[in-house]
């Protein structure tokens, strides 16, 4: 239940905001000293805290309600504080509220702005809350993700990175070939290493290969071998990727730049395990856990007749979806960072940037405009300029009709008196969505 602690050391006061509180469906607990209502802290989960300013009858200074705040602050650094004063305390209660008090009330208050001041702070007690139980189940998944698995090093943050990770993990010791999807510069080798290092064959070799990279005709020679005189250049034999990965696990990545004869002789291989060298008619096994990737759409290759279909059965039996980073925001400043190593400080605007930013290159483009700006700033903060992405002044403002900037929703929870459900219509959005951008710039409780 909604709880309001009250600290007056007149009963009458204690009394009256009881009676208001308890009429709104809030439960008030009452102490009339400083030491008392920390006591009550320490023992009950209170929400809001209304405290007055002034606890000894020989002094207007108002030193013990000061000293009381700070005390709150130093234990509960995020627990709401209203301030109840009277006008010689007035100075002192502005300067609290600048320390982090949430708000004063002269003596004697209005009831309707008491209950309203306090409804809001509830309001944002609950909010702050949910986005902290969020976070904690989030950084919980996240720590036994990483503890229960090897994730070869990778940064991640995000709730989709997070469910594709225990995917990969999930699916790493089962012998079954698995396609990764997802646009270039998703990180879809590193998923692959990330299946490979929980792999029954993590002791094997990890041997990848880029089928967009390598002409069409040295691609089966790549993948098979191929025999001394096998093809102009051939001047000694040589193994093929299928014979370096034996016991382990081959990735073959842009697998939809495989040409057809190629397509072909793969199948083979998942089917039986065997092939033939370029050139050679004997036939060779190897024992090999196939990894594939591709940003293509292999169904629309499928319909053109460029790749076969039952191949792509063969090579789909689970697939792993790495979303672009346009869909995991939550990635980029821990990415970011990570990629600077301490060498430079992101600024606040660089920040700014870097969320509004689209990324169509994803973490690849990220990785380079950071390695770019941490060698330009030279140890100074790094500024938008330093990151030089494409359009990004524009890009940010067009973004913000749909994700307001730390300041609009600064304003709007301004505007609105705190109240979430007001600021977020105010700003076109849901109340859920705008607990995310508060999640996001830091304006509610971090766990």
């Amino acid at each position: 239940m909604r709880t309001v602690l009250i600290i007056d050391d007149n009963p009458a006061v204690g009394e009256a905001l009881s009676l208001a509180l308890s009429l709104n469906e809030i439960r008030p607990l009452t102490a009339l000293t400083p030491d008392e209502g920390l006591a009550l802290l320490q023992r009950e989960a209170v929400d809001v805290v209304i405290q007055d300013m002034n606890f000894t009858a020989d002094t207007t200074s108002g030193e013990e309600g000061v000293t009381l705040f700070r005390a709150i602050r130093e234990q509960h650094p995020d627990l709401p504080v209203v301030l109840l004063t009277a006008w010689t305390h007035l100075e002192t209660a502005v300067e609290l509220v600048k320390a982090g008090a949430a708000d004063y009330l002269a003596k004697p208050w209005d009831d309707n702005k008491l209950l309203a001041t306090v409804e809001n702070l509830l309001e944002l007690s609950e909010s702050t809350r949910e986005i902290t139980r969020s976070r904690r189940e989030r950084r919980q998944r996240r720590e036994l993700l990483q503890s229960k698995y090897d994730l070869d090093g990778l940064v991640f943050a995000s709730e989709a990175m997070g469910r594709t990770l225990n995917l990969a993990c999930q699916i790493a010791r089962s012998d079954v070939p698995v396609l990764i999807t997802g646009p270039n510069g998703t990180g879809k080798e590193r998923i692959a290493a990330i299946v490979h290092a929980n792999s029954a064959v993590k002791r094997g070799p990890f041997v990848a290969v880029n089928c967009g990279a390598l002409p069409g005709e040295l691609i089966e020679a790549e993948l098979f071998g191929a025999e001394a005189g096998a093809y102009t250049g051939a001047n000694k034999a040589r193994e093929g990727r299928f014979e370096l990965a034996d016991g382990g696990t081959l990735f073959l990545d842009e697998i939809g730049n495989l040409p057809l004869p190629g397509q072909m002789k793969l199948l083979r291989v998942l089917e039986t395990g065997q092939f033939e060298r370029l050139g050679s008619g004997k036939t060779r096994q190897a024992k090999v856990r196939v990894l594939s990737a591709t940003n293509a759409d292999l169904k629309a290759m499928i319909q053109a007749g460029t790749f076969r279909e039952d191949l792509y059965y063969r090579l789909n039996v689970i697939e792993v979806n790495l979303p672009p980073l346009s869909e995991r925001n939550d990635d980029i400043l821990p990415l970011a960072e990570f990629f600077l190593d301490g060498r430079a400080e992101l600024g606040d605007a660089a920040r700014e940037t870097l969320l509004g930013y689209p990324w169509p290159g994803n973490v690849r483009e990220l990785k380079n405009a950071i390695e770019r700006a941490a060698l330009l700033a030279d140890g100074h903060p790094i500024t938008p300029e330093l990151l030089n992405l494409p359009q990004h002044a524009a890009t940010a403002a067009a973004r913000n009709l749909d994700e307001p900037s730390r300041e609009a929703v600064e304003t709007a929870l301004h505007k609105a008196d705190g109240v979430v459900s007001r600021a977020a219509q105010s700003l076109g959005l849901s109340r859920q969505a705008l607990y995310r951008r508060m999640e996001r710039y830091g304006l509610a409780t971090t766990a």
